[in-house]
């Protein structure tokens, strides 16, 4: 089990990943709406994984995963991602994150992608 941040600006998307989660056994334990909090949840919570959006408003997901890799180096974050955002995901790949999941997306792809980022 996991304890997890849940980060998304969009609060249906959210919804969706914590139910995927939650039903696979992992804890949701912190929620953000976009970068610059997923960075202050990410120092009060230190979870074992993010879910971080690309597409944000404040501050993309991009952004806050090179935060994130500053005041942790071995933070553990999956991207979700829209279609054709390849580019994006590369650079966040770059930055730090370790995977990352298309959207529209099934539970099984995710879930998967989560175990394969925890056991790394």
């Amino acid at each position: 089990m996991a304890r997890v941040l849940v980060v998304d600006d969009a609060a249906f998307m959210r919804m969706l990943v914590k139910k995927i989660l939650t039903q696979a056994g992992h804890q949701v334990v912190g929620e953000a709406s976009n970068g610059k909090e997923a960075i202050e949840k990410y120092k009060q919570l230190k979870p074992d994984l993010v879910t971080m959006d690309i597409v944000m408003p404040e501050m993309d997901g991009i952004t806050a995963v090179k935060e994130i890799m500053k005041i942790d180096p071995n933070a553990k974050i999956i991207m979700i991602t829209a279609v054709g955002q390849e580019a994006k995901v590369m650079e966040a790949l770059k930055s730090g994150a370790k995977g990352y999941i298309v959207k529209p997306f099934q539970a099984p792809k995710v879930i998967e992608e989560v175990n394969r980022v925890l056991s790394s």
